[in-house]
């Protein structure tokens, strides 16, 4: 029953943290453009609109699945209750891998959401105007 906890705790700190960082993102997004800390793709460092811009999509899109995320992490959990460790690894590990696989594809929906909302060219001049 240990494993089983442990489990549940680990698969729930991916969404967690995904909510957390959200809200964080949406909420105080940096004041400067910078290559420490924030969503940083080229596409994101261009200006400080499309740096706000990628945070405040990235921040909610992070809110939103980190909320889906916990939810179903917890109701997958619950039928597994008293398994043997090794069918809990395995749906652990699943979960994680779905978790992970969400998460780098918000990145590749932010950056396809910055492209339709900034239209630039190879150059990185607007094509707009």
């Amino acid at each position: 029953m240990w494993f089983w906890w442990f489990m549940f705790v680990c698969d729930l700190l991916i969404p967690l943290i995904l909510m957390i960082a959200g809200r964080m993102m949406w909420k105080h997004c940096p004041k400067k453009i910078n290559d420490i800390y924030g969503y940083r793709t080229r596409r994101s460092k261009r200006n400080m609109e499309t740096w706000k811009f990628a945070h405040d999509y990235c921040g909610r899109l992070w809110w939103k699945l980190g909320s889906i995320l916990l939810i179903i992490s917890a109701v997958v959990h619950f039928p597994f209750v008293h398994s043997d460790e090794d069918t809990i690894g395995i749906l652990g590990t699943i979960l994680c891998v779905i978790q992970l696989a969400t998460l780098f594809g918000t990145v590749f929906m932010t950056e396809r959401a910055l492209k339709k909302e900034f239209a630039y060219d190879f150059f990185g001049r607007n094509d707009i105007g």
